[in-house]
Parts: structure tokens; sequence; C-alpha cells
């Protein structure tokens, strides 16, 4: 009573205060982190790198074990097939293990054109940071004051991971690198296996094969959480290319209402299920854009969870418009998964660019220059120019009052 009456709390003995920490009296184990991963800080779960830095800061800090990544393939497949292989790469730097799945490459090949990783991470911020440095100087006096302090997200980000690695796309990977690592293929076009019933796997022969090795490599291997594996403790990488194509015996890509309309659906349930029981990480390129039913799409993006899609400028007006004369693409992030959590790690930057500059491939947040819109009276060289001298003429010009900028 006398506690009560001064307002003293009341402890007994044996019972944790509100301030004791979990798993201190040995309830609720820490996460063992495996290589190449490490701890979400948000949502309890390991996470790897998708071997792009800068994609992973956009994601909350890479991606998760046992999720899923579908990438949405631009027209021509050529920069989706970057991010295929920086996935790959990030896996063989961190010695996990591959399993590359194919019906136009032989996986193979494709383990030969993984891109050299910069084992020194500071050789390859000096480089970027060189570049950044000569670009700015060349567009300071061609940019507004007030676009100059905007934050740029881009590959100089997160240098102090452990988690991520850059790469140098005009080195390919060194051979003893590849020879370290434990690796399994996949070539639509040389497996034989087939379901002894097709019709009961509700599936089309390719998604069936395709499944059965994913699952093969998994309980063999001891990737599954059900059983141990007879090593070290590892992480399995799928890469899957160019899922949903006439190659893998689908035809969503060619009619509205297809034969096999639920096959891919019914392999990504399949595959979601064996990834969620396994310490693996899958990544699929698909090309959306041939995909004529859109319903199909969004069954596709339900049992997706996280979903990129990349839009490339080649071949369209933007190639030659100015505004984007420093960028190769836009990136979308479509969806970011709900991973034990009540809200979902969304950035706050959704204006995103890639581009190809010099060795590395770069995401950043698209500047565009002061003047937005792409019908105003500054197209001709010698209006550029008039407006590029009054600038370096400094304040003095503004002074005289011949000339005025226009913002």
């Amino acid at each position: 009573m006398a506690a009560l009456a001064t307002g003293g709390p009341v402890r007994s003995e044996g019972v944790p205060t509100s301030f004791q920490r979990k798993g201190a009296a040995g309830g609720g184990g820490r996460l063992a982190v495996l290589p190449g991963t490490r701890p979400s800080l948000r949502r309890g779960q390991l996470l790897l790198s998708s071997g792009i830095p800068s994609l992973d800061s956009v994601l909350g800090g890479g991606l998760a074990i046992g999720t899923l990544l579908l990438i949405e393939e631009d027209a021509y497949g050529i920069y989706s097939n970057l991010l295929f292989k920086h996935f790959l790469a990030e896996g063989i730097v961190c010695g996990h293990n591959l399993f590359i799945a194919s019906a136009k490459e032989e996986p193979a090949d494709i383990l030969k054109e993984l891109p050299s990783p910069f084992l020194n991470t500071v050789s390859a911020m000096e480089e970027a940071t060189a570049m950044k440095c000569k670009q700015d100087s060349q567009e300071s006096m061609k940019i507004a004051w007030r676009y100059q302090n905007i934050p740029k997200l881009e590959v100089t980000q997160m240098t102090s991971s452990k988690c991520g690695h850059y790469f140098d796309l005009s080195k390919p990977l060194a051979s003893e690198l590849r020879q370290n690592i434990g690796w399994h293929g996949f070539f639509l076009p040389e497996e034989t296996t087939l379901c002894h019933d097709i019709s009961s796997c509700n599936m089309a022969s390719g998604y069936t094969r395709l499944l059965h090795s994913i699952q093969k490599v998994i309980y063999q291997e001891g990737f599954g959480g059900s059983t141990p594996q007879k090593k070290q403790r590892n992480i399995l990488r799928i890469g899957i290319q160019n899922l949903g194509s006439v190659l893998w015996d689908d035809d969503i890509c060619c009619n509205e209402n297809p034969q096999n309309i639920y096959s891919l659906t019914r392999f990504l349930y399949a595959l979601r299920g064996l990834l969620r029981t396994s310490l693996s990480a899958c990544i699929i390129t698909i090309p959306s854009h041939l995909i004529q039913n859109k319903a199909i799409m969004e069954r596709v993006t339900n049992l997706s969870d996280t979903i990129v899609g990349l839009e490339s400028f080649m071949g369209s007006e933007r190639e030659t418009n100015p505004l984007y004369k420093d960028y190769h693409g836009l990136i979308h992030i479509r969806q970011i998964p709900w991973l034990n959590s009540l809200i979902c790690n969304v950035s706050d930057t959704k204006d995103l660019a890639f581009r190809l500059k010099g060795k590395l491939f770069i995401i950043e947040r698209l500047h565009l220059p002061p003047d937005l819109s792409d019908t105003v009276s500054r197209t001709s060289k010698q209006d550029l120019a008039e407006s590029t001298k009054l600038l370096s003429s400094g304040c003095s010009a503004m002074a005289i009052g011949k000339k005025h900028l226009d913002f």
C-alpha cells in the first residue's frame, strides 16, 4: 500500500517488466546470418542483394529469402537481361548455388557472359564519383539553381553495405570464380524427362519439366526447410529467363484466349510454395508487353512478391528527345511485398531512370531540364548558344538588362 500511495512501481519477483528484451532469457533466437545475406531491421527476415545496390535501396534493402522477383522485360529484352545477369553474378561472388533455366540460351553460355565484379569497392566508387563530377561540371550551368539541390538516387548509395557488389560490364566473369561454385542448368530443348501424366499436371510440358527440376535440386541438395543440408548452409539463387514466351510451350503471347490460359499461373503458384519453404530466392523475366490477355498479367502480379518493370527508350520517340538524352530508359517499381509487417517499404522516389555509363549500370532519380515542355520555343541552336553565353557571363550580364533568364 505504501508503494501505491507514493506512486512507486510495483514489481513482483519472476514477472518480466515491459523493458525486458525478447530473447534475453532464452525466448526467441536471432536470425542465422548466411554468407551473402543480412537481416532486415524492419521485416525480421534475411535479405540478399539483387546485384545492383541502388535497386536494393529502392526495394527496402534487398530481396527477402523465399520470395520471387518478377522483371517485366523491355521491348528488346536487353536491359532485363542485364538485371538477370547481375542477380546471378552476385550469387557467384557471395558463394551461393545457382539454378539457371532458359529456353533460348544454354545455361553454360549465360554463365560465361556474367559481368566481372569490382572486388575493390573503393575503385568502383572512385570511378563512379569521377564520372559524376565530370557530368556535374558539364551540366551545372545548364540547370536552374532550384534544381541543383534535389537529392539523387544513384550508384554511390550504400557504400558501407556488406551485402551487394558493383560489376564491370566490360569484363566477363573469371573462369576461376565460375569453377568454385555449384550450379545447375535447365535448357528446355535438351530436357527429355516428362511428367508421368501431363494432363494431371494442368501445365504446359515446359513448365512441368522445369518445376520438377527445381524441386529435385531443392530437396536433394538440402535447400528445403524439412531436410538439413549436407554441408554448410547456403542459399540457392534461381534464375528463369523469358518465362511465358512461345519457347516455353505457352501460347499466352500469341492469342488473347490461349489454350493453356492457366499454365503460367499454376506454375508460379507451385514455385512460390517451394520458395517459401526453402533457402532460395528466384528472379524471373517475362515479356509482359506481349501478353495480350490482361487478366493473365493480373494473376501473375498476385502470385509475385516484387515486380520491377523496365521501359527502354530504344526504338521510341524518347530516344531522340533531348529531355531524356542522359538516360536509356525508365524503371518502375510495380510492387513490393509486405512481409512480417503491416506496412510496405515504399520508397519516396517514384521517378527512376537507368543508363549504362562506362562500365556500370546505374539507377538514379530522373532529372529533367527546368523547362519540362516539348513545345517551347527553345529549339534552335542559336537560342541555346545565346542562353549558354548569358549564363557564363555571370550576374553582370543580368544587371545590364539586355537579356533575362526564363525559369
